[in-house]
C-alpha cells in the first residue's frame, strides 16, 4: 500500500472523524529526519505516529479474531488491559513499546488510528459515545 497516495500529504490529508463522530481531524504522510511518520491533526495538537502500527495492528486484530475496546488515553494515563490502546505501548506489541513517535503527545492511539484503519478499509469500527470496539476485516 502507498501510504501516501491512501492517507493523503500535508497539501491533501485525509479528513477523518473520531470513533463517536464528534471531532474531525486530519492524517497525512510526512517525513521526519528522513523517516516516514503519520501526521494526525486534531485542531493545534499534532502527534505523531510510527506508520508500521497500520500493519501491526491489523495483524493483531486478525489474530484476535473479535471486537476489541480502544480505550484510548493519554500517554500519562494507565491504560486497560486487553484494550487497542495499552496494545499501542506493550512492551509486548511487535516494535516492543510506542508506536507513538512524539514525547508527551504518545497517546492516542485508541482515537485516531482505528478511524484511519476503518477507512483504509482494513477494520470496523463502533461509532458509540463511549466504549467502542473495533475489529479486523
Amino acid at each position: 500500500m502507498n501510504l501516501k497516495e491512501a492517507i493523503g500529504t500535508v497539501d491533501k490529508p485525509l479528513r477523518l472523524k473520531t470513533p463517536p463522530l464528534s471531532s474531525e481531524f486530519t492524517m497525512h504522510v510526512s517525513e521526519k529526519d528522513g523517516v516516514e511518520i503519520l501526521v494526525c491533526t486534531v485542531g493545534k495538537t499534532i502527534l505523531h505516529y510510527n506508520p508500521r502500527i497500520i500493519k501491526d495492528l491489523h495483524n493483531m486484530l486478525k489474530n484476535h479474531g473479535d471486537w476489541m475496546l480502544l480505550g484510548s488515553k493519554d500517554e500519562k494515563v494507565e491504560t486497560k488491559e486487553g484494550t487497542v490502546e495499552h496494545w499501542g505501548r506493550s512492551k509486548n506489541n511487535p516494535i516492543g513499546g510506542w508506536y507513538g513517535l512524539k514525547k508527551g503527545f504518545r497517546g492516542r492511539v485508541g482515537m485516531y488510528i482505528p478511524p484511519l484503519m476503518e477507512a483504509l478499509g482494513l477494520a470496523v469500527l463502533e461509532h458509540n459515545k463511549r466504549n467502542n470496539r473495533m475489529k479486523a476485516l
